[in-house]
């Protein structure tokens, strides 16, 4: 079992820049690709950005040049930089993380950018 947390969403103006984190617990040793997710009201989730265990990484492109993915696999978190934020990037975001081919998620952090 693998337990994601995560955390920095909040309110922020159009423009403006959020760091989320997502931290893993419990049997983190396998765990391979991570990412973040988000989920607007009324629209389905949708891949933000993803990283392999390597650090290979893949993004919408909504958030390419915006949004860069790391990992600190000492530290066993995961961050989303966020800048140049546009209302349309309101969601709730997700971290999520496979280990042993099982996907795993967090419960979300909101972000909301205002206009």
């Amino acid at each position: 079992q693998v337990q994601l947390v995560e955390s920095g969403g909040g309110l922020v103006q159009a423009g403006g820049s959020l760091r989320l984190s997502c931290v893993a617990s419990g049997s983190i040793f396998n765990i391979g690709r991570m990412g973040w997710y988000r989920q607007a009201p009324g629209i389905q989730r949708e891949m933000v950005a993803l990283i392999t265990s390597g650090g290979s990484t893949n993004y919408a492109d909504s958030v390419k040049g915006r949004f860069t993915i790391s990992r600190d696999n000492a530290k066993n978190t995961m961050y989303l930089q966020m800048n140049s934020l546009k209302p349309e990037d309101t969601a709730v975001y997700y971290c999520n993380a496979i280990s042993f081919g099982i996907d795993y998620w967090g419960k979300g952090t909101l972000v909301t950018v205002s206009s």
